[in-house]
């Protein structure tokens, strides 16, 4: 084979590749630490072994890690609108973990949330939107505990999005599956996170 030919042979390879990137659609992971994959390589973080499984699968879905160590469901309120100047078709959105930490309102952390749905819904009225729930830390008190629970059951209902009640389900509380802090899933913690993860995102590919 000449180098025209070769060349000829290459830019084929270059613009089919481009043309199936074009193609595939969008899904990205809006959240903080867990989502970014704090004390780990990202690409062992829970959005990347998604992309991994979506690739087995041979779906043509393309996902984007909008994570942010330290996100306030407040915080995500005002980046939001910047993380949707690209295209998305589906939003998984996983904030509130530093709100209930830090205390925070509950009631806030809801509104925020419901804002940063609205501006999706707004944007692109066609996504589907993933909420995953998050657990307050039992010290803040068995009445903030439950109220913060319940917020994601009623942002849930209200906008009949995908429900995925808590992101850390059989990890939390594991110090096997955690690193020193106690907080942040290690890698294999990771691995479950995106088993658990995929049972819902996977009927809606």
């Amino acid at each position: 084979m000449n180098i025209l030919k070769v060349t000829t042979f290459l830019l084929t390879l270059f613009f089919a590749a481009s043309a199936a990137a074009q193609d595939a659609k969008t899904i990205l992971f809006f959240g903080d630490s867990i989502t970014a994959g704090y004390g780990i390589d990202e690409e062992d973080a829970f959005p990347a072994q998604i992309q991994r499984k979506i690739d087995e699968k041979g779906l043509s879905y393309r996902v984007v890690n909008a994570g942010l160590s330290g996100e306030t469901s407040a915080g995500g309120l005002r980046r939001v609108d910047w993380i949707l100047q690209q295209h998305i078709d589906l939003f998984v959105l996983g904030l509130g973990g530093n709100d209930g930490l830090r205390g925070i309102n509950p009631e806030s952390t809801k509104e925020n949330l419901a804002g940063i749905m609205d501006k999706v819904a707004e944007k692109y009225p066609d996504a589907i939107i993933i909420l995953t729930g998050m657990e307050a830390p039992p010290n803040m008190g068995s009445d903030y505990t439950e109220r913060f629970r319940q917020i994601y059951t009623e942002l849930y209902e209200k906008y009949e999005v995908v429900f995925m009640p808590f992101i850390l389900e059989g990890v939390a509380g594991d110090p096997d599956l955690n690193l020193a802090d106690g907080i942040h899933p290690t890698e294999e913690g990771h691995e479950i996170l995106a088993e658990n993860l995929w049972n819902y995102l996977l009927p809606v590919l």
